[in-house]
């Protein structure tokens, strides 16, 4: 059955908003601040977040990628010219249309069914669990990440698998790719082989750089 189509003011940020994954937010520009304060009289408190393709943020003229998360607000403080907010990722959609940007972005967006991870998909979902949790340890040992190895996931296994999404080290470009991922199967799949590729190309590069040292 089809998805109904909903207006939905939207957020267009440098990063990747993933369900179950929370987003912190400073914002004190006034078209995005005219956003909140339209969304925080309705009684879902909520907008869309896509990922920027090209330009930049602030400003407009920026153009941007047609699959995107709703995200629910859970806390929010304002202060003196801007205002603080802790949202999280909530279900996938994707845009049909544009609409203006005056006063702030706004599209008419349909809701993405949700992945549905069966049993024969939990023990593919340890097995990519494990494999984010020993690259995120490898790595912690030469660079500074956002998300530690033992961070603690969702016991529910759909919203773990996007958190897992959500930590491994790999770029907002490959995350976006997933989030357009049709089956939990394919998802799983791909989030190890992709993690896999960020572990092996970091590892290289220290392995060059030790036989740069060597030969010096």
């Amino acid at each position: 059955m089809a998805q109904a189509i909903r207006e939905l003011a939207m957020f267009p940020l440098g990063s990747v908003l993933l369900p179950g994954m929370p987003l912190p937010l400073r914002v004190f520009e006034p078209r995005y601040v005219a956003l909140l304060s339209s969304v925080l009289g309705e009684p879902d408190r909520a907008f869309g977040v896509v990922l920027i393709e090209r330009g930049s943020e602030v400003g407009g003229g920026d153009a941007r990628f047609g699959v995107g998360t709703v995200a629910g607000i859970e806390t929010v403080e304002i202060g003196e010219g801007s205002i603080q907010l802790v949202a999280r990722g909530t279900t996938r959609v994707e845009v049909v249309e544009w609409l203006e940007d005056d006063p702030f972005p706004r599209a008419r967006v349909r809701e993405l069914a949700p992945l549905v991870i069966g049993p024969a998909d939990l023990d593919a979902l340890d097995d990519a669990e494990r494999a984010v949790r020993e690259t995120l340890t490898l790595l912690s040992e030469f660079v500074e990440l956002r998300w530690p190895a033992d961070v603690a996931l969702s016991e529910d296994p759909t919203e773990r698998l996007w958190q897992l999404v959500g930590i491994a080290p790999i770029g907002p470009l490959d995350q976006q790719s997933l989030l357009r991922s049709s089956t939990a199967g394919e998802l799983i799949t791909r989030l190890v082989e992709e993690t896999r590729a960020a572990r092996e190309s970091i590892t290289a590069g220290w392995t060059h750089d030790l036989g740069d040292e060597d030969l010096g």
